[in-house]
């Protein structure tokens, strides 16, 4: 990479605060205009208004995602610009979604039977609160007042599981939108398809990372090629499968929804019965096989 592209990304008003800014006011900007220009009187206009905040929020949770991944595997200046600014893309989500739960507030207070009859699912609602719980101690944590409360370790925890969490709940949302409903448009598969991206960086960092510390540890080669092929195999059916939803989400859902003694998962576990995420499950040990048995280098 050239001087004046790494200086580039080094300028102040590409990083931290300066970054923040700039992503967030013309998020603002536009949540402003877009209010201008709709009857918020109307109930589907404030609903609309939610889905308008999800939009501007929703790349910076996937960056924030895929940040650590890309460092992994394509390290450079512009991987370390994402993961040095990982922090404030994360902090972008968070303003995004701040706009969302005002206009949630809305519809619930002045529309709250269209709320009711239209949006209220109790599911949905546990899934959302549980998410925003998550985000506001991950925003408290994100600073060093709020970081000095809990441990390393407790850190660690709550912001691996949180972003997890955060990413499953905006896949899902997706998912449902291109493969259960029926009104998706270009940036739904966007979306869906950036979620898609993120996760399997994330398998792929991982996978990178496992057999760099098995070449570390001076571990004797365990090369299987045959396991290697049925690991290369189950991830891209999975990949797969991800994009054919449509054929297996109506055999899915009626042989896992109501599953005898845990009907009330369905009421109240978030994301139960996990049916977005089964090709991405399908990944896993796929990406496992792959990092355990490749042939690694030994020279």
């Amino acid at each position: 990479m050239s001087t004046g592209l790494r200086d580039f990304l080094r300028h102040k008003a590409l990083n931290g605060w300066g970054l923040f800014a700039l992503i967030t006011l013309p998020m603002g900007v536009s949540m402003v205009m877009a209010m201008l220009s709709r009857d918020l009187s109307a109930a589907e206009h404030v609903s609309s208004m939610i889905a308008w905040s999800v939009r501007w929020s929703v790349p910076w949770l996937l960056v924030a995602f895929a940040a650590s991944s890309l460092q992994v595997l394509f390290p450079s200046e512009a991987s370390k610009w994402l993961l040095r600014n990982r922090k404030f893309f994360g902090l972008c989500f968070a303003a995004g979604m701040a706009w969302q739960a005002s206009f949630i507030i809305w519809l619930v207070t002045l529309h709250r039977d269209y709320y009711v009859e239209e949006v209220y699912v109790l599911r949905d609602v546990i899934e959302g609160v549980f998410g925003y719980l998550f985000l506001i101690a991950m925003t408290i944590t994100s600073f060093k007042a709020g970081r000095s409360m809990i441990t390393a370790k407790q850190w660690r925890l709550l912001h691996t599981v949180g972003i997890y969490f955060l990413w499953a709940y905006v896949f899902a949302t997706y998912w449902y939108s291109l493969y259960y409903y029926s009104a998706a448009d270009w940036v739904d598969y966007l979306y869906y398809w950036g979620g898609v991206l993120a996760w399997s960086l994330r398998i792929a960092a991982w996978s990178k990372k496992k057999a760099l510390a098995a070449a570390k540890a001076g571990e004797d080669d365990d090369s299987r090629p045959g396991l290697v092929l049925v690991g290369g195999t189950l991830v891209a059916l999975g990949l797969v499968a991800a994009a054919l939803g449509r054929l297996w989400e109506e055999a899915a859902h009626a042989n896992l929804e109501g599953l005898p003694y845990a009907a009330w998962l369905d009421l109240y576990m978030p994301y139960w019965p996990f049916i977005p995420y089964l090709p991405l499950f399908v990944m896993i040990p796929g990406a496992y096989l792959f990092a355990r048995y490749r042939r690694r280098r030994t020279d």
